[in-house]
């Protein structure tokens, strides 16, 4: 148990980093162009839509099995619950929050919404920690699916909150720091389940549902908006690459 906690707390770290890095590209002088943000959004949503939809709500509902698991029907409803939480941190404390969304200079927006930005998104990294320590709990090789998935997002997602405190006239400083903020969340709730392993029955399915917001409520509405097939191949190959990563954990004995 202790190895595949060091392990879940090395992912967790790796993608938290991943936020670091997003926020970076935002304040830096290059930037970070659209179609490089799409190229991300589009793997980590072909890869995450496999890794619910084919893994954590099966061993969701597998954990209700358990006698001291929750019921079934307790399983469906912290799905939905972990669903609408991600739903109300975006859009009832963000009004007009857009995952991914390239925000320039010239697009001033309140100070406020950059601080509500943050919030919910640390909610919603919050729940990405939690979603690799409830899987490391489970089964190492889902534990790494369940990374690898996070941190395909991650890197955008931290773009996304330096650009919107840069536009909400807050310092480069304060918008690197904020990405840095997120990164932390995460590993905070990666190691929460790793040491409280306890709770894993009540939040694989509430990690699964936000997930699955994420997936399908943030990356693939913003990859939709460019056009062409070339995203939608790469939304394939996120999936191809899930069932790939998959085989070479089941070859490496995870």
């Amino acid at each position: 148990m202790g190895d595949r906690w060091l392990l879940a707390a090395a992912c967790g770290v790796v993608a938290g980093l991943a936020n670091v890095v997003g926020g970076w590209f935002a304040v830096s002088r290059h930037g970070w162009d659209r179609v490089r943000q799409s190229y991300f959004m589009a793997a980590g949503a072909g890869f995450l839509l496999a890794a619910v939809f084919l893994r954590l709500i099966p061993e969701s509902f597998k954990l209700a099995s358990n006698p001291n698991g929750p019921p079934t029907l307790a399983v469906g409803s912290l799905i939905l619950v972990g669903y609408l939480l991600i739903h109300a941190a975006e859009h009832v404390l963000v009004g007009h929050f857009h995952f991914g969304e390239e925000t320039h200079h010239e697009h001033w927006v309140e100070p406020v919404v950059g601080t509500s930005a943050l919030v919910g998104l640390l909610l919603h990294t919050l729940l990405d920690g939690v979603s690799i320590g409830s899987a490391f709990v489970v089964q190492p090789a889902l534990g790494i699916l369940v990374a690898v998935a996070v941190f395909l997002h991650k890197v955008p997602e931290g773009f996304t909150i330096g650009s919107i405190m840069i536009s909400s006239g807050r310092s480069r400083r304060d918008a690197f720091l904020s990405a840095a903020w997120l990164g932390i969340a995460t590993v905070v709730g990666t190691l929460t389940i790793s040491l409280w392993s306890g709770l894993v029955t009540y939040a694989l399915p509430l990690s699964a549902g936000a997930a699955l917001y994420v997936a399908a409520s943030d990356l693939i509405p913003a990859v939709n908006e460019t056009k062409g097939i070339k995203m939608a191949l790469v939304v394939f190959g996120g999936v191809v690459l899930f069932f790939a990563t998959e085989s070479a954990l089941e070859r490496l004995g995870l």
